[in-house]
């Protein structure tokens, strides 16, 4: 069977690959061989394939992860043991990959593997990092409290993505509109008010003779534009799916104004409260940061803390590191300083990201009430430009013939 793998060598460089083996202990010996030490594994599915077709139609929300990781836990917790308790949970969820995937999940248990193997060969569904936040609660016999924190994780992370969302939702929904109520004008309306003036024979206002050109040349080559746009919008998506072009799209959603840095304080949110789950959860930093970087998102963050993770292997520490990239903010770097000194850097990490939590949402909060005036005077100057320029012409044929 080919397994992908994704492991980090003595230099703590990130690799990944395949290799084919009869078992995933064969190849974690074989990678130890090596000398890579393994951060994830799972079979190889190819681009082509039902179970992947099946797991795009139907996919697992992340609200049905935390409702099952609250769920498991309390059946755990009342005594039943784990397979029974993920029989049960099956019986009642209507999804058909989570179906599936926990089919698969109770025949690996019953193979003799442990929670945490069984849902990482799952990676489109459970992440490495509650994976590997699992496997050490079932270490220390607390999988109970560790699934309870990975759902409060989770939570977290789904109210951050709804603020940038929700601020996002109503210049979308404010654009379409205002593209649909041109389109209107400039396709119907403008070109019957064309062919009026021009059966009447008067010399149109400027303004009036400027936006009816416009109008003709958006109708005449309409063909064209769509095309264009078309062509343009495929060549973005087939470079924005390179390796440059997502860290450049990363890194233009990090510099924007307003928005910006609200991604950039959810983004640090978020990887701070990865590090204090895992760090809390008794993992070395050596082994968090990998995680941290391929649980990430943003390119730009991702290769970030690869640059700490260099350092630190160096003997320099966390904060050393990360002071010398303006991407993690003064307050963040005090209190990892913090929070290496005193031994409690789970509490510092804890604390940065409730404040950049607090801080993303009354910036969501001012923008979207930025945006809807703004918005709203855009539409009435579009519609309003168009507006006049046919009443100065109306004014304009009243005044000739009077």
């Amino acid at each position: 069977m080919v397994y992908q793998y994704i492991a980090y060598n003595e230099s703590g460089e990130i690799v990944k690959g395949k290799l084919s083996a009869a078992s995933e202990e064969a190849i974690t010996d074989m990678l130890n061989y090596a000398g890579y030490r393994l951060i994830n594994l799972r079979p190889y599915i190819p681009f082509l394939s039902l179970e992947r077709l099946s797991s795009q139609l139907f996919r697992v929300k992340p609200t049905e992860i935390i409702l099952f990781y609250r769920q498991l836990a309390l059946l755990l917790e009342s005594g039943i043991n784990i397979v029974t308790s993920l029989e049960l949970l099956q019986s009642q969820i209507a999804n058909r990959t989570m179906k599936r995937v926990l089919d698969e999940v109770i025949s690996d248990l019953r193979g003799g593997n442990q929670l945490s193997a069984a849902l990482s060969k799952h990676p489109d569904v459970f992440s490495p990092l509650c994976c590997r936040s699992l496997s050490i609660g079932e270490q220390t016999g607390g999988l109970e409290m560790m699934l309870r924190q990975m759902a409060d994780y989770m939570e977290k992370e789904i109210v951050a993505s709804k603020g940038v969302k929700s601020a996002l939702m109503y210049p979308i929904i404010a654009s379409v509109v205002t593209v649909v109520v041109v389109a209107v004008l400039v396709l119907f309306v403008l070109p019957a008010f064309d062919n009026l003036y021009g059966s009447l024979g008067v010399e149109l206002p400027g303004m009036t003779r400027m936006v009816i050109d416009i109008s003709d040349m958006l109708r005449s080559n309409m063909l064209y534009i769509m095309m264009g746009l078309l062509l343009a919008g495929g060549l973005a998506l087939i470079y924005i799916k390179t390796p440059e072009g997502r860290y450049k799209l990363d890194n233009l959603l990090l510099r924007l104004p307003l928005l910006g840095r609200i991604r950039h304080l959810n983004e640090l949110a978020r990887c701070c409260r990865s590090l204090a789950l895992l760090f809390t959860a008794g993992l070395p930093l050596t082994e968090i940061i990998p995680l941290i970087i391929q649980g990430s998102s943003n390119r730009v963050i991702a290769r970030s803390f690869h640059d700490v993770q260099r350092d630190m292997l160096k003997g320099e520490g966390l904060s050393q590191p990360m002071a010398k990239n303006p991407l993690f903010l003064p307050m963040m770097v005090q209190m990892v300083k913090v929070g290496e000194e005193t031994g409690n850097l789970d509490s510092s990490l804890l604390a940065v990201a409730q404040n950049y939590e607090t801080e993303a949402q009354d910036k969501t909060k001012s923008l979207i009430d930025l945006i809807q005036p703004v918005m709203t005077l855009i539409i009435a100057a579009v519609v309003g430009l168009i507006a006049l320029s046919l009443v100065s012409a109306m004014y304009s044929i009243y005044g000739e013939a009077f």
